[in-house]
């Protein structure tokens, strides 16, 4: 994993996901949202409630506190968006100038997508273990982003290589670290796994798909090194609906994607080496050799007729050595910043 720097910015996704509640004009307001934030890209998810659940199965603890369903099945129903309403967010995504894609939660959804003209694909923690979808959305040659939440190494390893079969090579592949809580608490985060899947997870970029609360952790993993974030988005953190309340409001995305940009500059090239920003500071915080007292010409140098002050103008202290024992060519001033040219034999070694 290779950190960012301000030439690889990072990519920011606002995940609307089922932040519209199945309201076409909210999901495009969730666009818009998105694109004044400063977000690269808005993410839907594409299902159909019969392909993705049977009906009667329960909800989720904290699906069931934000909606008070119980019935995963009723509740996913009223969160669809149907493929006219897709085309109207993607004609309108277009046209204020941010890029829409979706997650796909079945094969005909993966299809539907790609007909749709989405740039890139992104799978849903849950569908790590589904080798079907794994495969058809890799077989899609897209950029995919697969999030690994609820996942072991060994899981995340299997779907890999379900993908490099799929599509030839793991060029494109973006794996996320993700806690599927929401929202998750700051002590099951993990974010040191961003670390850990870089090293073990050769050939893939690594990405933080976040559900805590706040902006920290996404600006710590882009310190961390993580290419691309993602972070949902509402417009009303108390609307009703399963992932409002772990979602960021417009403001707070928005100082999100400027800390985020921020980082991205801050990191630079890893190259220990001083900055240009810095020169001019070396020059009044450093010190020179200068002369203590008068040293007429002809003179051979002694410690006691040298000190060390600012600025780095002239001889470094480092050549304090090489200075005594000098004679000095021309005759030097007390407080003098010495300069090669003013002793016998120059800067030669």
């Amino acid at each position: 994993m290779t950190a960012s720097t301000s030439a690889t910015p990072v990519f920011i996704i606002a995940e609307a996901g089922v932040n519209h509640n199945g309201d076409l004009a909210l999901a495009l307001r969730l666009c818009d949202a998105a694109h004044a934030a400063g977000a690269d890209a808005v993410k839907f998810q594409t299902f159909r409630a019969l392909d993705l659940v049977v009906p009667g199965a329960p909800t989720a603890q904290y699906q069931a506190r934000q909606t008070g369903e119980q019935d995963q099945y009723a509740m996913l129903q009223k969160l669809e968006l149907s493929k006219a309403q897709h085309e109207a967010i993607k004609a309108h995504c277009d046209s204020i100038g941010i890029e829409f894609f979706s997650t796909p939660f079945s094969v005909d959804a993966v299809d539907m997508l790609v007909a749709l003209g989405v740039r890139r694909i992104k799978l849903s923690s849950g569908e790590i273990t589904h080798r079907a979808l794994v495969e058809r959305a890799a077989a899609t040659q897209l950029p995919l982003l697969v999030s690994t939440g609820m996942a072991t190494m060994q899981e995340i390893r299997e779907a890999l290589q379900w993908i490099g079969a799929a599509r030839g090579s793991l060029q494109q592949v973006t794996v996320f670290h993700c806690t599927s809580a929401y929202p998750a608490p700051d002590e099951a985060l993990n974010l040191r796994a961003l670390l850990s899947m870089a090293r073990d997870l050769p050939g893939v970029s690594i990405g933080y798909s976040d559900h805590s609360l706040g902006i920290e952790a996404p600006l710590a993993c882009v310190a961390l090194g993580a290419t691309v974030i993602e972070k949902h988005l509402t417009l009303d953190r108390t609307m009703p609906g399963p992932d409002h309340a772990a979602s960021l409001e417009p403001a707070e995305f928005a100082h999100m994607c400027a800390g985020i940009r921020r980082v991205s500059a801050m990191l630079g090239d890893g190259i220990k080496a001083p900055s240009a920003q810095e020169r001019d500071t070396a020059r009044v915080a450093r010190r020179s050799i200068v002369a203590a007292v008068d040293i007429p010409a002809g003179t051979r140098i002694t410690q006691d007729m040298l000190i060390c002050r600012r600025p780095a103008t002239g001889i470094a202290p480092r050549e304090l050595p090489r200075v005594i024992g000098r004679v000095a060519h021309t005759p030097i001033a007390a407080a003098t910043v010495l300069q090669w040219d003013q002793l016998e034999g120059g800067a030669v070694q």
